[in-house]
């Protein structure tokens, strides 16, 4: 493993969808998430690192320290005895965590090594926070919510098929789909060299693949629900030291996205101009990754 990078970052990312659902709200029928007070669309944090996760793991599987610790269909507390395992030790609850189980776990698993984890499970493996934080992406503008009826030629069991059979009815069945038309989201993160350094070892090499990710992550999870998803602009700001020269929202202030034009809703990326201020602060450089 590299040495744990020594430069603070922030970075934008805006992405789109058209006609599919970036993420749904399951207490509110798979709905795309909204903030009901202002009408614009919302995309979790936790829903962005997902993909994150599954981009790693697709790209990594199988290299030594890329595992991936909150996958599909793990047991965390199975994931968590990789490590006593490894040290020879018996899990114990009541007994306080051993750095050196922390650290393993560090070094195992990228996400944890990038977002952290809570690990105080019956197979205490203990607490970190990772360097790698993202905020809620937002959309732009607001969004419309569409809920559409589609049909299926063909029925699930023997009794649907009689009973549609004894009405005089077709062999088909109904179901809902729920899309926004079209949306562009802003996302925005810090990644902090102090933390890297003094918690969990995230490295130059696990940096690149966060950036790759960020820009292909949308390209391995195609599916009928999502529509089409796309990375649009990865602005990266790079700070000349661990702890930065200046305020992040000052930086993030430097990417404005403006509608090109106001009279019909907005339905692709070309009805949007993105301007990137060039005037950096000292010891501060602007990356365009995408």
């Amino acid at each position: 493993m590299s040495e744990p990078i020594k430069n603070r970052y922030e970075f934008v990312l805006l992405f789109d969808v058209e006609n599919g659902n970036p993420n749904g709200d399951p207490d509110m029928g798979n709905m795309p998430r909204v903030d009901p007070q202002t009408g614009y669309g919302i995309v979790t944090d936790v829903c962005l690192k997902r993909k994150i996760r599954d981009y790693v793991d697709l790209v990594r599987a199988g290299k030594g320290g890329y595992d991936i610790y909150v996958k599909d269909g793990v047991v965390l507390n199975e994931q968590n005895t990789k490590a006593y395992a490894a040290l020879d030790k018996k899990p114990d609850k009541k007994t306080p965590t051993d750095e050196k189980l922390t650290k393993f776990m560090c070094d195992h698993f990228f996400d944890i090594r990038a977002f952290g984890a809570v690990m105080t499970t019956e197979v205490n493996c203990g607490q970190v926070r990772g360097p790698v934080q993202l905020t809620f992406a937002r959309s732009q503008d607001p969004i419309f919510q569409q809920e559409l009826t589609v049909t299926r030629c063909a029925v699930t069991n023997e009794a649907d098929a009689k009973r549609l059979r004894a009405d005089g009815k077709e062999l088909q069945t109904m179901g809902k789909k729920q899309i926004v038309p079209y949306g562009l989201y802003r996302a925005e993160g810090y990644i902090s060299a102090h933390l890297a350094k003094k918690v969990t070892g995230f490295s130059e090499e696990d940096l690149a693949l966060l950036w790759d990710s960020l820009v292909n992550m949308f390209e391995h999870d195609h599916s009928a629900a999502r529509g089409k998803l796309s990375a649009k602009k990865l602005i990266v700001f790079k700070h000349d030291s661990e702890l930065g020269c200046c305020q992040s929202h000052i930086l993030f202030d430097k990417v404005k996205v403006e509608r090109v034009s106001k009279e019909l809703p907005p339905r692709s990326f070309a009805d949007y101009k993105v301007t990137i201020s060039k005037d950096a602060p000292n010891g501060v450089e602007i990356i365009e990754k995408l």
